[in-house]
């Protein structure tokens, strides 16, 4: 099965010079994808910043005959005056500044015009470039900058900037601009009068138009204008219109994450992090019923022990993180940090094991993992460093070791789809997808709808008996022989917590399945002059006893500080699956009002009954969304047996199955990665992919799917033309 490139794909920086440099200097930096944006006007009304202390740059590359070059890098809404520049500057005689062309653009500073960031002045060879920062931008708490295309920025704090700028040999010239619209120094704004000479001192001052009443309010252009009725809160972004700053608005205004100065790691803030621990509270105790005890092992493996499985090693090298440092002394030798526990693990498997007696050794940890990833990180998704759980086990057969990792993955596949409400396809690695030194890799695999692609939810690898020779795991079997263990691994991540949002999100924000909401109902008083607080606070709290009785998780929001509306909209952005209003009528009456996130339902309720009506509705709630998910997938599972249609149909947002010649063709995988992806850019109009822009559509080879579709005899490999094997 395929689809045309993983929900994890988004924007490739892997080999953008700025970022590759932001990287090797060990700078911190936060590089992001965002609509193209060619202008500061653009940036500020596409990409709105999460607090006023950060901000975009405006950017001008200036040739003066005389003078040379000038980059100029300014807060956007800094006014720009190129004599009030060449004063500033103390440029003597005539100054003449003008915008370089793209040609100089190119030649210079390596960029196309509407790519120009302040980061691009590593690439001026000849240093003959004035670099010009404007004041204001070193008392930001961040700056947002093109890394030399105009639909990604790189966000560094200042003193990162500055760092940087020293470590490329350039000192730039800080001066402080006005405002647009603010007054220079020493100057008569154009919109005032100059004071009379002489005469009446009343003429002086300016006349001031009578108000009118009925003109319309002003608006701010630099602001995107909130509607009557609606809060600060609703996000800027619709998810069929900009589906990546949609996920990126609703994760942190739903108090999921908070950006971290350090690329790829992020804060997990209580509200996701609770989801990540009712995953935890149910996964427990069913490993605990297959005898998997919980461990904790070391965060650090030496070089010698990563190094001595060899296909292992080879494909987490890029990924692993090294500790060379220990305050100002360097280490003996340098100690990685894990991207996976099998070589810490393993050894103290070889200690323990020693007799048929001790196995089966079934061991899990709930840990971090540190993958230092240098493509385009995305919250939840692909990280630096995620929290995930790994189960590793030791049998004395093959049988045993696949038994234990079908189990793992069904596991998974429940956890996706009872407690998340996500429908996933159970299947097997192709040889070239799967786990690194293993036997083979088994994997459930989900569907992003409006983004049209797929994502790996979870794996579980039967690794045979590989690391059990590398780490001599032997035991001594009922007849005395030595023999090698059989092994399995298996782990899930925090990645679940991301694929539920872009599962389930709509245009208000999460819309959280009850098993994993951190607070599946709230309550809200609807308060007034007349009906206080004081006079709900009882019948409230009734209810909200009626409920916790229940084991439902229920919050009663009587905050003060904040009125219904605004509570309401709070709530609905986090994704409460629930919420029960409660006013002066409702407790006339005896009831109160039962709002229902994912559907927008509204129903009043006998208070009497209300704790089971609510119990009811939360599975209602929980089989509803899976339903309207695996309907949505569904309708977009398409089987094709000829070429012709696989592209086409990728290109629909569909998975495509197809007739498959086997798993251990990597050559045909790689042949339809590449004529996929021609294709597709000769359908766009493209002769080759622009490194600026996302538009790798190179179709990714996701599973053999247990549940097989008949395969009439005779049938071909979509790709081959070999007798198929499978689908």
């Amino acid at each position: 099965m395929s689809d045309m490139k993983s929900a994890t794909a988004a924007i490739d920086l892997s080999g953008n010079p700025i970022v590759e440099k932001l990287d090797a200097l060990s700078i911190p930096h936060s590089t992001y994808a965002h609509t193209l944006s060619t202008t500061a006007e653009e940036l500020v009304a596409n990409v709105p910043l999460p607090s006023t202390n950060e901000t975009h740059t405006k950017n001008l590359f200036f040739k003066d005959k005389k003078h040379g070059f000038f980059l100029v890098t300014t807060c956007t809404d800094a006014e720009m005056n190129t004599k009030e520049l060449g004063k500033m500057l103390k440029l003597e005689g005539k100054v003449n500044m003008r915008l370089a062309d793209e040609k100089l653009l190119l030649e210079k500073l390596g960029c196309k015009k509407g790519c120009v960031g302040p980061l691009s002045i590593m690439n001026n060879e000849a240093k003959d470039i004035t670099m010009v920062l404007d004041g204001a931008l070193m008392d930001m708490e961040k700056i947002h900058s093109h890394p030399l295309r105009n639909d990604a920025s790189t966000a560094l704090i200042p003193s990162d900037l500055a760092k940087f700028f020293k470590e490329v040999g350039v000192e730039p010239t800080i001066l402080t601009f006005s405002k647009k619209g603010a007054t220079l120094p020493g100057k008569v704004p154009s919109s005032r009068p100059a004071p009379a000479k002489g005469g009446d001192k009343s003429s002086s001052k300016p006349k001031i138009a009578p108000k009118d009443k009925n003109a319309p309010k002003a608006k701010d252009l630099n602001k995107k204008q909130t509607k009557k009725g609606e809060t600060q809160l609703a996000l800027k972004w619709k998810k069929e219109e900009n589906f990546a700053m949609w996920y990126t608005d609703v994760i942190v205004l739903s108090e999921m994450i908070s950006y971290y100065d350090i690329s790829g790691c992020y804060i997990l803030r209580p509200w996701s992090y609770k989801i990540w621990e009712l995953i935890q509270d149910w996964f427990n105790p069913q490993i605990r019923k297959m005898d998997v005890e919980n461990s904790y092992f070391p965060m650090f493996v030496s070089a010698d022990r990563l190094n001595k499985e060899k296909d292992h090693v080879e494909g987490f090298a890029p990924e692993v993180a090294w500790v060379t440092k220990s305050g100002d002394g360097d280490l003996a030798a340098p100690i990685a940090v894990r991207p996976t526990s099998e070589t810490i693990m393993y050894p103290a498997f070889a200690d323990w094991i020693r007799s048929h007696r001790d196995l089966p050794l079934k061991l899990n940890q709930w840990s971090n993992v540190v993958r230092w990833e240098f493509k385009d990180p995305t919250p939840f998704l692909r990280t630096r460093e995620f929290l995930w759980q790994e189960g590793h086990t030791a049998h004395s057969s093959f049988e045993d070791a696949n038994d234990m990792v079908m189990k793992a993955l069904e596991l998974y596949r429940r956890v996706y789809e009872e407690l998340l409400a996500i429908p996933v396809i159970p299947g097997t690695k192709t040889e070239k997808e799967k786990f690194a030194g293993g036997h083979s890799t088994t994997t459930v695999e989900g569907y992003i709808p409006v983004a049209g692609r797929a994502i790996q939810g979870a794996t579980s690898h039967h690794l045979g008996q590989n690391f059990g020779k590398m780490f001599d795991i032997n035991y001594q079997d009922e007849n005395g022989k030595t023999q090698v263990v059989w092994q399995t691994s298996w782990g899930l991540t925090t990645r679940t917590i991301g694929v539920m949002i872009m599962v389930h999100g709509d245009d208000t924000g999460l819309v959280l399945p009850p098993r994993v909401a951190p607070q599946q109902v709230v309550i809200v008083p609807i308060v007034s002059k007349k009906c206080p607080l004081e006079k709900l606070a009882g019948f409230c709290e009734s209810i909200r006893k009626s409920l916790d009785d229940k084991d439902v998780r229920v919050k009663l929001d009587d905050r003060s500080i904040y009125n219904p509306g605004w509570k309401y909209a709070h709530w609905e952005q986090k994704g409460v699956p629930i919420r029960i209003e409660v006013g002066p009528r409702d407790l006339e009456n005896g009831q109160a009002r039962m709002v229902v996130r994912y559907n927008g339902e509204k129903t009043d309720v006998a208070v009497d009954e209300l704790a089971d009506v609510v119990e009811k509705k939360l599975k209602e709630i929980q089989d509803e969304m899976f339903k309207k998910a695996q309907e949505f997938r569904d309708a977009h599972l398409v089987q094709v047996t000829e070429w012709k249609d696989f592209v086409p149909n990728l290109e629909l947002h569909n998975l495509v199955l197809t007739p498959w010649c086997g798993g251990e063709h990597q050559d045909w995988e790689e042949w339809v990665k590449d004529k996929s992806r021609e294709e597709s850019l000769a359908n766009l109009g493209e002769g080759a992919e622009d490194e600026r822009s996302a538009t790798s559509v190179a179709a990714k080879t996701l599973c053999i799917p247990f549940k097989q579709p008949e395969l009439k005899e005779g049938t071909k490999c979509i790709a081959s033309g070999l007798p198929a094997t499978c689908w």
